[in-house]
């Protein structure tokens, strides 16, 4: 068995990545950030998911970085975007560098618990929008923690390539359930329904004829 290292943010995707990570036998140790994002339910929900499935979580407080990657709609005091996910308003949540600076830490982090992969749920959903999350940011990254340390790591993104439903699909097959995840971009006791992740995950789950278990203000597509 492994030693892998998942980036969990606590959202739908990572957790599935999650899944597929023990699923693939592998020793796993989650690792999520607080960042300085607006609101920290989804790391509320990753601390409750990996207690219960009694692997090792590890939250990082990174937020002293916020005025670094700021004039972001999720980091910053700025009116949140709503609509279809592939708007473009959608660009005012990317964080600037974010992905590169949290992987940067997770192949630390797997380095020095002689781990040898770290999962990222980086999918093709996110393509449009999220320079980070393209196979050339990806790849560009692959090969450098290849050679960054004594001990190579690689980057393993089963999802690059899927939408999120068929994220949604493979967890299923799987046997998730996921109520105990959190997309909305709002902190809200319900999803709001209105931001792009919201749409996008209500569209996932439309795609796969089921309902959202999570309460939401609206399930209205916009």
């Amino acid at each position: 068995m492994s030693k892998v290292v998942v980036i969990y943010s606590g959202g739908m995707d990572s957790f599935t990545l999650l899944h597929k990570a023990i699923n693939d036998g592998h020793e796993v140790h989650a690792l999520s950030f607080n960042y300085g994002q607006r609101h920290v339910k989804e790391l509320q929900v990753a601390a409750k998911v990996t207690a219960a499935l009694g692997i090792a979580h590890e939250v990082v407080d990174i937020s002293a970085i916020q005025s670094l990657i700021a004039n972001s709609a999720l980091t910053s005091d700025i009116a949140m975007p709503e609509g279809h996910y592939h708007e473009d308003n959608m660009k005012q949540t990317v964080v600037p560098n974010r992905n590169m600076i949290l992987l940067s830490l997770a192949i630390g982090k797997a380095v020095s618990i002689g781990a040898d992969k770290v999962y990222y749920g980086a999918h093709g959903g996110d393509h449009a929008i999220y320079p980070d999350c393209r196979p050339e940011f990806v790849n560009a990254m692959n090969a450098v923690s290849q050679v960054a340390n004594y001990e190579p790591v690689s980057i393993e993104t089963p999802y690059l390539l899927a939408t999120k439903g068929e994220i949604l699909t493979d967890g299923l097959k799987m046997g998730l359930s996921y109520e105990n995840t959190w997309t909305c971009y709002q902190g809200g006791e319900a999803a709001c329904g209105r931001c792009g992740a919201c749409q996008e995950r209500l569209e996932a789950f439309r795609e796969n004829h089921l309902e959202d278990p999570l309460p939401y203000l609206t399930r209205e597509m916009l």
